[in-house]
């Protein structure tokens, strides 16, 4: 459900005469996608750094339930991810972050920090007129850049929502809610 709701707002992004048109980039009016999710990228990487930031140490190892992953796992997973399917974007080989859930607070929030740079680099010189291009994905697959970049978004969403309702439920504000964010 969440993918489809992602694809809408990418087609909301890209029609013509939308209110919700995305703000002029350096890459200018040709590029609607790339340009709506360099948007999506800057609230993002806000809100999921801040997450990682906001989570005591002590508590990176907290899971909600026995079967769901920890704090720490879901920040290694969001960094990987990120590495990852921004490589793939940009047309190279999937990169490999290697980290451990067993890793410090500070080296998992520095690598989601990293991460969220990495794809800003990366989004700076996307284009779509080559999102149609094949891309190696994590596991030896191929792709399209197009489909890496819906599946980025989608996994932002995904993420942020993990890591809000763990902040919750450590009777911690998540940074989307906090009274100076702006949605």
């Amino acid at each position: 459900m969440k993918h489809i709701a992602i694809a809408a707002l990418l087609l909301v992004a890209i029609t013509p005469g939308s209110s919700q048109q995305p703000k002029e980039s350096s890459q200018g009016a040709g590029n609607p996608v790339v340009s709506a999710v360099r948007q999506m990228e800057e609230r993002y990487a806000k809100n999921l750094v801040g997450a990682a930031e906001e989570m005591p140490a002590d508590k990176y190892s907290y899971r909600p339930t026995p079967e769901q992953m920890s704090f720490a796992h879901l920040m290694v997973h969001v960094a990987q991810a990120n590495n990852g399917l921004c490589s793939a974007i940009r047309g190279g080989a999937p990169s490999e972050t290697k980290l451990s859930e067993s890793d410090s607070k500070e080296m998992l929030s520095n690598a989601v920090k990293e991460s969220f740079a990495n794809c800003e680099q990366v989004l700076s010189k996307a284009d779509d007129s080559n999102l149609g291009q094949a891309a190696a994905i994590s596991g030896g697959q191929t792709s399209t850049r197009g489909a890496a970049l819906v599946h980025l978004v989608a996994g932002w969403a995904d993420h942020y929502s993990m890591a809000a309702m763990d902040l919750r439920l450590n009777n911690l504000l998540p940074p989307s809610a906090s009274k100076a964010e702006k949605h």
